[in-house]
């Protein structure tokens, strides 16, 4: 069963965020094949939020640590929090997986 981690980054850090988003794209290309979704949380004028969404197919809690942990924003101190929760895949793509 898949998890969803939520991130909320430490106030003031966008500079951390913008300094550290290849290394991070590089690290989601990397995993790609475990991700279901992803991407960051934004105001509705578009402006960043500070913090993103994952959906990733990993089987453990533990998993989802480690995954989330090897992220270069984890690894240069963004993050001032991070949700892990689990999730049951209904729909994905217009797919039904009940």
């Amino acid at each position: 069963m898949p998890f969803i981690i939520e991130t909320f980054d430490k106030p003031h850090h966008q500079s951390v965020r913008q300094a550290t988003r290849a290394a991070h794209l590089a690290f989601l290309d990397e995993h790609k094949a475990l991700l279901l979704a992803c991407g960051a949380k934004l105001a509705d004028d578009g402006t960043d939020l500070g913090g993103g969404l994952y959906v990733v197919d990993l089987d453990t809690r533990e998993q989802a640590q480690r995954f989330i942990e090897s992220d270069p924003f984890h690894a240069a101190g963004l993050f001032e929090r991070v949700v892990l929760t689990r999730w049951r895949k209904a729909y994905v793509g217009g797919e039904c997986h009940l």
